[in-house]
């Protein structure tokens, strides 16, 4: 793990009420001291970035520490391999000694992968409930996410609900989180550098299209931010799209002809390289990614690998664990 002390980064101010004063954690923010009356939801909305949590009526107990990984897994055994459980990995391997668990966010795999392959994986709330009962009492929650859209959303609701059953919980970011705002890391931008160590070379008649999920979540807007990123590293060629958010393949295909591209290589920018990287963008249905395009008169080349085996990529990931663990242990 290289270098990851310059990427431990600081949350926002929110109007006047807020400043930016660095707490105890090196990956937050805290309240300005001239607040001194503040309510628990006061509290709670100024805790952003890496945040921490200590129950003072735990406070005798004896440490006793875990990593909490939160994923939203997979069915593609082969992709798990080498993308999740290669992470889960070198989270462990950065942290020799501590208790690394690996929980699903969606119920939906879970119960396919216990049907298909017979491995119980369990829910974030189940792997929380077995910690208590083996005695953890510091736990630092993890996740695997891209950006803090809805899966982010469950993970933090998690959190806020399990908090307080440890001495001190932490709860870390996903890969993309600050954008540089305010003097703070810019997490998009060492991200997509990162992604980038795996484009092919490219000519003027060549582009990468980059399939993202796409949510209804307000993170949504984090993909214009990629865009940007990609287009200050000289990336002019590379594009954003999703497959259930904005910008669509019908948003791209315009600006793809107007640049008379005419070879275009398709990769996802997901955890893992399942049913979206394997069908939607690379099937050989005719409304997939890849037979729109061709249809429309591009050579086509998917790239069907899971942003997981990116090595690049991954060490950002196990950055991001080892900041929720460095405020677990702080």
């Amino acid at each position: 793990m290289k270098n990851w002390k310059k990427y431990l980064a600081a949350a926002i101010a929110c109007g006047a009420m807020f400043s930016l004063q660095p707490a105890t954690s090196d990956a937050a923010y805290q309240l300005s001291d001239e607040v001194n009356d503040a309510t628990p939801a006061l509290l709670d909305a100024a805790q952003i970035g890496v945040m921490v949590n200590e129950n003072a009526d735990l406070s005798l107990k004896p440490n006793k520490d875990a990593i909490l990984v939160m994923s939203f897994g997979t069915t593609f055994p082969d992709s798990r391999a080498v993308t999740i459980d290669a992470t889960v990995d070198a989270i462990k391997a950065a942290h020799p000694g501590v208790k690394v668990v690996t929980a699903y966010t969606s119920h939906i795999i879970i119960d396919r992968v216990k049907e298909n392959e017979g491995i119980s994986i369990p829910t974030p709330e189940e792997a929380i409930e077995q910690l208590k009962a083996e005695g953890y009492t510091r736990v630092a929650m993890t996740n695997l996410n891209i950006i803090p859209g809805m899966e982010y959303a469950y993970d933090l609701a998690v959190y806020r609900q399990y908090r307080n059953d440890f001495k001190k919980a932490t709860f870390g970011t996903p890969l993309m989180y600050w954008m540089g705002q305010e003097e703070q890391a810019d997490d998009v931008a060492q991200v997509m550098e990162a992604y980038a160590t795996q484009f092919p070379k490219m000519g003027k008649e060549d582009a990468v299209l980059i399939l993202e999920h796409g949510t209804p979540h307000p993170a949504n807007a984090y993909y214009s931010v990629m865009q940007n990123r990609l287009n200050q590293l000289g990336y002019d060629n590379v594009y954003i799209y999703t497959v259930e958010g904005w910008p669509s393949l019908d948003d791209i295909i315009p600006q793809l002809k107007k640049k008379g591209v005419k070879n275009i290589t398709l990769m996802p920018m997901m955890m893992v390289a399942g049913d979206h990287a394997n069908n939607d963008m690379a099937g050989d249905e005719d409304d997939s990614h890849k037979m729109i395009l061709q249809d429309a008169g591009f050579n086509v080349t998917p790239y069907i690998h899971g942003v997981g085996e990116n090595e690049a990529v991954r060490e950002i990931f196990v950055q991001r664990a080892h900041e929720a663990y460095k405020a677990l242990v702080d």
